[in-house]
Order: structure tokens, then C-alpha cells, then sequence
């Protein structure tokens, strides 16, 4: 799993197509539960397919993060992975950007606004 800590507050995690997918998700929750305060970019241009265990481990995440008041914003999204979040009507519950640095820009955006 690529989980980099970015700064002390945001962790940026590079996704691949399963198996590491699911693994990748379940170590992320994992660690949230170690270390909540942090805001969270999932780069998915690694990912070419999702399946729906991995989309309730997304949503689990989504959720861990929302209840510690933190960000989760998904990026690189490839054109079939874009038309399941479509479908499924996730598009409206995630936060999407085109790239890890804009998604970058966002959460510290975010941040200064709030803080």
C-alpha cells in the first residue's frame, strides 16, 4: 500500500486494481482508527474497475472521516471507474478533483477556510 503522509494533516494514498485495491482500503481504515485527525486524497489512476465491496469500503471511509470532521477527495478517476460513480449516483457523495495536486490545493483550501 502507497500511503504517504503529505503533511501532518493530509495522507495521500495511490490505489492499484485489486486484489490491492481492497487490501489498500482496509489498511487506510485501519489506520485511520490509529491516526483520525488527518484529511485523506485517494488517487484512483491506478484503478481501472471497482467492485462493490470496494464501494462499501469507500463509503466506510467516507464515513470514519465525516465523523472526525475530515475531508476524503477522490482524484485520477478513469472513465469506466467514472461511470459507476455515475450510475450508482456516488458522484453526488464524493468529492472529486482531476489530480493528487489539485485535490492537494482543495483539502489545504478547506482547511484555511474552516480554521
Amino acid at each position: 500500500m502507497s500511503i504517504e503522509n503529505w503533511s501532518d494533516s493530509i495522507v495521500v494514498v495511490d490505489l492499484q486494481d485489486d486484489p490491492g485495491l481492497t487490501d489498500d482500503l482496509t489498511g487506510l481504515f485501519d489506520q485511520l482508527d490509529k491516526k483520525p485527525v488527518v484529511d485523506v486524497v485517494l488517487d484512483f489512476a491506478g484503478v481501472s474497475y471497482l467492485n462493490s465491496s470496494n464501494i462499501a469500503k469507500l463509503l466506510k471511509v467516507r464515513k470514519k472521516l465525516i465523523s472526525d470532521k475530515r475531508r476524503l477527495v477522490l482524484c485520477g478517476i478513469d472513465t469506466n471507474v467514472w461511470g459507476l460513480f455515475l450510475v450508482t449516483g456516488l458522484d453526488k457523495v464524493f468529492e472529486f478533483t482531476d489530480s493528487v495536486s489539485t485535490a492537494l490545493a482543495t483539502v489545504q483550501l478547506g482547511a484555511q477556510e474552516s480554521g
